[in-house]
């Protein structure tokens, strides 16, 4: 891949020159590839991404937890369908619910009807989970994914009846997605970005791990903390915090190094 540093606003008083870091596929790598180091899709077109915080499951390790089988019972009279983009039919039916639900959650316009079309035209959507009322055949739901066999699932966008009795009706489609790609032997479900304590919701399934910068890392309570650290006034960059690496890196710059996924070799 190649990377690009994409500059942002500086913090010159206290030395904090921050970049956006973008990569580039290169010939021969899949967007598997760019996941895998820590990076999502800032084009629908997977031809560009860039490097976050987000999180992934790691699927071989996912066992249901007490609570996971709580809301899988919730959708019990749900039928959940896999399908290609080509088998999916994007009806003016669809994207009214798809409309509705985007005015609700994130207010009127927010999710136009050109991104809509986007969404569901581009490389970035491979697949769908349709999720449907098993008596009547109503669809309730829908998760937009892009999936790489054996390698990755990415659960994109989900659209659903925010009146279904089911009252974690969002929560059971992204936890029936973490079953279902187990189930077929996915390596990876990936979950999207963690910059909030409201994203923590994405965290309640076993084998779960966050990207922290320099690698992923399988452990919630340094996810907790820079959480945490981000809603204080900030005047040093992460791995500036004497605290922060004490507490999960043994107060050692060299064990951040040694650990990190990156390794450049500069053209001359």
């Amino acid at each position: 891949m190649k990377l690009v540093f994409s500059e942002a606003r500086a913090d010159y008083a206290h030395y904090i020159f921050p970049y956006a870091i973008w990569a580039f596929p290169e010939a021969g790598e899949t967007p598997a590839d760019l996941f895998n180091q820590g990076f999502l899709p800032s084009s629908r077109q997977l031809d560009r991404f860039y490097l976050c915080r987000q999180l992934r499951v790691r699927l071989a390790d996912f066992r249901p937890s007490s609570e996971n089988r709580r809301i899988l019972r919730q959708g019990e009279s749900l039928t959940v369908t896999l399908l290609p983009r080509a088998e999916f039919e994007f009806t003016p039916a669809r994207r009214e619910f798809c409309r509705a639900y985007g005015n609700r959650k994130f207010g009127p316009k927010v999710i136009s009807d050109e991104r809509l079309d986007s969404l569901f035209s581009t490389p970035i959507t491979s697949h769908l989970l349709l999720f449907t009322e098993a008596a009547s055949g109503r669809e309730v739901g829908l998760a937009t994914l892009y999936l790489e066999p054996e390698a990755l699932g990415y659960y994109y966008h989900a659209f659903y009846d925010l009146d279904h009795p089911i009252r974690n009706l969002g929560m059971f489609m992204m936890t029936s997605a973490v079953a279902l790609f187990a189930d077929r032997s996915i390596r990876h479900l990936y979950l999207g970005t963690c910059y909030s304590q409201s994203a923590l919701y994405k965290t309640q399934f076993s084998g779960l791990e966050f990207f922290n910068g320099f690698r992923w890392s399988d452990n919630l309570d340094e996810l907790k903390f820079i959480l945490t650290r981000d809603q204080s006034e900030l005047h040093e960059h992460l791995l500036e915090s004497e605290s922060y690496r004490a507490a999960f890196h043994g107060g050692d710059l060299a064990n951040i190094t040694s650990a990190s996924r990156f390794s450049l070799k500069l053209k001359g």
